[in-house]
């Protein structure tokens, strides 16, 4: 009698332990600007090969290898450091092929609602980039630029909805775009090894700058276009996340552009490796 005492007051304990949180997902797809709600210590490698549509200078290829970093200063408040990395571009029917490091972004995200009871996190935050990078890929142009935005989760047992929004603002009018950016994934708590998703993303240049790019760029570059003043950019993706370990998770996302003006994005792979400390 003893023993099963001791069984079931072991059995509540490790469901009291147990948080939603535990079965929720970051998102894979737009990585720069798609910021997870959670407040988590973690350092995240990521690989993008991003394909160039033909209606852009011929089309072409890039290749993105990355690292963030995400530090918890306590249960509500991150410092993170979202953009940064080395960057691959081939377009050969425009004779371009370069390399060369992305700018950099960094910033703070805090958890303004964590409900546990209801199952709900709303995060916002504020991040900075700066013009760091190589001209060769597109990067260090203007003066830099601030996002502001605002993410949150709903989960519903396994069943979970992400959303975020957010400003880009240039620090200089005229060699960078302002954007609109928001996001939204659905996912679902199969199995810890598999966790599928559906992902929305979308940009829209709220007000471009005076360069003479016909189009813009999307999440990792901004090009300061005049005529893609007002348009807009949205990708659909798909992938899983797999929970390969308590502190490692493992994330692929295939995105394919769903605009009627593909900009610079006819489709992306990513796979990502959440080391969480």
């Amino acid at each position: 009698m003893a023993g099963t005492v001791a069984l079931v007051l072991s059995q509540s304990n490790v469901m009291q332990g147990e948080s939603w949180k535990d079965k929720s997902i970051a998102p894979v797809t737009n990585p720069l600007f798609f910021e997870a709600a959670q407040i988590n210590t973690e350092i995240r490698p990521i690989f993008i090969h991003h394909e160039l549509p033909t209606s852009f200078l011929g089309g072409g290829d890039a290749n993105v290898y990355a690292v963030q970093a995400r530090w918890a200063v306590n249960d509500r408040l991150a410092i993170i450091a979202t953009k940064d990395g080395y960057v691959d571009l081939d377009m050969p029917a425009a004779g371009i092929s370069g390399s060369g490091w992305a700018d950099i972004a960094f910033g703070l995200k805090y958890a303004v609602v964590d409900d546990e009871e209801n199952q709900l996190l709303v995060t916002p935050g504020l991040k900075l980039e700066i013009p760091t990078g190589s001209a060769d890929v597109f990067q260090n142009n203007g003066n830099g630029e601030w996002n502001a935005f605002v993410t949150a989760v709903k989960g519903f047992d396994n069943l979970h909805l992400t959303g975020s929004v957010g400003l880009r603002i240039p620090n200089d009018g005229d060699d960078e775009s302002s954007f609109l950016h928001w996001s939204a994934q659905v996912d679902y708590y199969t199995c810890k090894w598999f966790i599928p998703f559906v992902a929305f993303n979308s940009f829209t240049v709220l007000s471009g700058g005076t360069g003479g790019i016909p189009v813009e760029g999307y999440d990792l570059i901004n090009f300061g276009s005049a005529a893609a003043d007002g348009d807009t950019y949205s990708t659909l993706g798909f992938g899983f996340r797999s929970k390969l370990h308590k502190n490692l998770d493992l994330g692929f996302a295939y995105e394919n552009s769903v605009s009627s003006n593909d900009g610079i994005f006819d489709d992306r792979y990513t796979v990502d490796l959440i080391i969480s400390f």
